[in-house]
């Protein structure tokens, strides 16, 4: 065909070539001889050698022109020397295929994806090495070769496969897709999602995402390969497992939506009004502050194909850990599921098809963050025309990683300019918001969010849902005309902004706002009240808090103390460990915004899933099984013993008690105690009381001997369940599996409760379990003294411990030792009176 880019008479076999200039110039000359280059060109393709290396590897090179001498490509081409004998390109590389490329846009790109395939394909290069035939290179690289299949073709299903009927209610989004691309890659097979005849790589997200597979839909998993039946059983085995937690999200999302949903506020006059959707519910007045959409302008600053890919390398590398850290810091402050959505973003980042047009782009002779911002775009763009909602947002999310990337390939740029410092009572006006801007705003600042684009779905609506913030999307683009300062009034709950309100709304948008909080008011006082059995069994409701200021919204929430303050986060996000003197501040600052209730500080936790790279740990093949809590501070006094000072120091301000994580042995509890006593003899503190974790069956099974030497025990539900059951709880497979209400948990819980009985020692229960309200009741029927939880657990916990009397919570914990699996315990749901 005439715009066929690769022709016969644009191949030469069998050429021999002294050195690099000579064959670049060959394969120029065979480019401007069929008319599609000024032969000026020539010189531009010798010249790209100066500035780059364009040898891709396995004896193939790509010599390209300069970008400013496209003016003097008449029709893009692709001219193919082969040298079966080879030819030196730089010391210690080799080239037989010279493959130089004149394009005047994109016409090529079909080219490289396949060249890039072929690169993996050592056999069939060589024998495009040495082929008499120049028909088997056009075959193997013309870009028809990878056009789109016409219509008329559908698309077929690989050797093994299978009907799966998608049920999740918000369709494949991000987060399954993240655990199905997760499993797929643990197998050497070939793994292909089908909807309809729209075809997915399983191991690539972005992939399926873009299947576009909704509620209902029915999709065809097929697989081929070495592992080919155990990967489609294990693809299988993970949808439905994610199933359940699907399920149970969609209808939270719908809980919170009908309560949002409740009588709104009405403005008293006729007010200019823009409606978009409802994201998270609040009535607020705030001072309109507009974030002007930033137009990044990345200059093309082309360099070696070696050089940019070692940055790429480097910044995505570092992205990924920089997004773990946020979302280690988002799951500590705000929750798990908030958390992952910087998992899922980092996910991304390792999608192919993004990195492979990044290095397509690259092998034109783009620079290195030119071309990684324009392939970020171009994905985000085919994701967001999608039609989507749910898979338009995730192009935000592309868009905020793939920023993150940018400003270490170009650090120049100034990415966040205009943002500025947050200004009290400000309502934050932006096209569109990333969620790593909306996860580190401070609610005290910032009242609410109106952006023009994205929708209630988005990872920044959820988001702002958590922290508490009124918020309305996709209000449309003349929010962003609003002026700066403007008074507005946000109606989270319509998804409604007033403007130009006089002094009679704004009057009663306040009163509106009083009357909610009069009602918040009446449930924390509720919330206040002990978590009493109507018989009069009292259990101690404390909360998970990590920092002094997260106290107040705790006590607030109804808690009586801190059953657990984890203090990895003083060590993580950082490039030494803190001194004893930072230690102590923070432990006496907890002690004080405490005001004299409780406080368990648990001792530093690191190891399992929480990495320290500072500390220079060993590699472990299964580190949750390895040296992790008090291994490690039994191995390392540099790290425990000026925490033990700075705790000991603290106890002379406030009822403080230490916790040991990760106990399994007497010898250990032994060696804990002698170091404790030791330091606090030093320092002349107070006694203070101390206990351990339980975590590990050995700690449980042994607890009526580990009682004698400790003053408390605090049961660790999330690691005790993940080592009872040994189902890592992060397994993207068998998560769904661990569930702490299995009779196997609450059997060790239960003997736990009795050993400790036996020696007069008080038991407390603070992993997730506690934060159930069954899990609650169960626990207060087994005997358990104290329940620690977040804080937005607390009242319901609370609440369904007055409703019941003692005997019925120990009937009812009975029948759960007696059932056969956590799905029947769950059923006991009814039981609680």
């Amino acid at each position: 065909m005439s715009t066929q880019i690769i022709r016969a008479e644009l191949v030469q076999l069998g050429a021999q070539a002294q050195e690099k200039t000579s064959a670049i110039k060959a394969a120029g000359q065979l480019l401007a001889k069929s008319g599609r280059i000024d032969p000026a060109y020539i010189d531009s393709l010798l010249r790209r050698e100066t500035v780059a290396n364009t040898f891709l590897g396995h004896g193939v090179a790509i010599p390209h022109g300069m970008i400013e001498d496209r003016h003097l490509i008449r029709e893009t081409g692709i001219a193919i020397l082969q040298v079966p004998d080879g030819v030196e390109w730089n010391p210690g590389q080799r080239v037989h295929l010279v493959i130089a490329i004149a394009a005047q846009s994109d016409e090529h790109i079909a080219l490289l994806r396949r060249l890039t395939r072929l690169l993996q394909d050592e056999s069939r290069l060589a024998q495009l090495f040495s082929t008499g035939n120049p028909q088997d290179l056009i075959a193997a690289l013309d870009d028809s070769a990878t056009a789109p299949a016409a219509p008329a073709a559908p698309a077929t299903d690989l050797a093994h496969s299978a009907s799966w009927q998608l049920n999740y209610p918000n369709g494949l989004h991000a987060r399954p897709a993240r655990a199905w691309s997760e499993q797929a890659r643990r197998f050497a097979a070939t793994v292909q999602v089908r909807n309809g005849n729209e075809v997915a790589d399983a191991k690539n997200m972005i992939s399926l995402l873009q299947l576009g597979a909704e509620n209902g839909h029915t999709l065809q998993l097929s697989t081929d390969g070495p592992d080919a039946q155990a990967a489609l059983q294990a693809m299988l085995a993970v949808a439905n497992q994610l199933t359940t937690q699907e399920v149970a999200d969609a209808q939270a999302a719908a809980k919170a939506a009908a309560k949002a949903s409740r009588q709104q506020w009405q403005p008293v006059s006729k007010l200019l009004a823009l409606r978009g959707i409802s994201a998270s519910p609040g009535l607020v007045i705030g001072q309109a502050r507009v974030l002007k959409a930033q137009h990044i302008e990345v200059p093309d600053v082309p360099g070696t194909l070696g050089y940019d890919g070692d940055l790429l390398e480097t910044a995505l590398s570092a992205t990924r850990s920089e997004l773990q850290g946020l979302a280690d810091d988002t799951t500590r402050r705000l929750g798990k599921t908030e958390g992952g959505i910087f998992l899922a973003q980092a996910e991304l980042l390792s999608d192919t098809d993004l990195i492979t047009l990044t290095c397509q782009l690259m092998v034109e002779g783009h620079g290195v963050a030119w071309a990684w911002h324009e392939a970020v775009q171009r994905m985000a763009d085919r994701l967001a025309a999608l039609g989507n909602p749910l898979l338009a947002a995730r192009a935000a999310d592309l868009r905020d990683a793939g920023r993150r990337v940018l400003a270490k390939l170009a650090p120049d740029l100034a990415l966040d300019a205009g943002k500025g410092a947050q200004r009290d009572n400000e309502v934050l006006i932006a096209a569109d918001l990333a969620p790593s801007d909306t996860a580190t705003l401070n609610p005290k600042q910032t009242l609410a969010l109106i952006t023009a684009q994205g929708g209630p779905t988005s990872h920044t609506a959820i988001l702002a849902r958590t922290l508490d913030l009124p918020a309305v999307v996709a209000a449309g683009s003349a929010v962003m005309d609003i002026q700066d300062g403007t008074t507005l009034i946000v109606d989270g709950d319509s998804g409604t902004v007033y403007l130009n309100a006089g002094d009679d709304d704004l009057a009663s948008a306040r009163q509106w706002q009083q009357a909610q909080r009069d009602k918040l008011l009446q449930a924390t006082r509720e919330a206040q009240q002990p978590a009493r059995t109507r018989d009069g069994q009292q259990v101690e409701v404390a909360a998970n808090v990590n920092r002094p200021e997260q106290v107040a919204a705790a006590l607030q929430a109804g808690a009586e103390g801190v059953g657990l303050m984890r203090t990895e986060f003083l060590f993580l996000e950082r490039d030494s460990a803190p001194d004893e003197e930072e230690q102590y501040q923070t432990y006496r600052a907890m002690l004080a915004a405490l005001d004299g209730r409780p406080l368990v500080i648990r001792t530093l936790d690191i190891g399992g899933d929480k990495q320290v790279p500072y500390l220079n740990l060993p590699h472990e093949e299964n580190p949750f099984l390895g040296v992790r809590g008090v291994r490690l501070l039994l191995r390392r006094p540099d790290l425990m013993l000026p925490q033990l000072r700075a705790l000991y120091r603290a106890a002379a301000h406030g009822p403080l008690s230490i916790m040991f994580p990760m106990v399994s042995t007497l010898a250990e509890v032994k060696l804990l105690r002698a170091q404790c006593e030791q330091v606090r003899a030093e320092l002349n503190a107070p006694v203070v009381p101390l206990g351990i974790m339980v975590e590990v069956p050995a700690a449980a099974t042994m607890a009526d001997r580990l009682a004698e030497h400790v003053d408390f025990f605090s049961v660790g539900t999330n690691d005790l369940t993940q080592y009872v059951l040994a189902i890592d709880r992060q397994h993207p497979e068998l998560a769904a599996e661990a569930d702490s209400l299995h009779p196997a948990v609450l059997r060790l819980i239960a003997q736990t409760v009795a050993g400790a009985r036996a020696h007069g020692r008080w038991v407390g229960v603070c992993g997730g379990m506690a934060g159930d309200p069954l899990g609650a009741a169960i626990l207060t029927g087994l005997g358990v003294s104290e329940l620690s939880m977040s804080p937005r657990d607390i009242p319901a916990a609370k609440a369904s411990i007055r409703a019941a009397d003692l005997a019925a919570l120990q009937t009812l914990a009975q029948a759960a030792l007696d059932c056969d699996s956590a799905t029947e315990v769950r059923a006991l749901q009814g039981a609680q009176a």
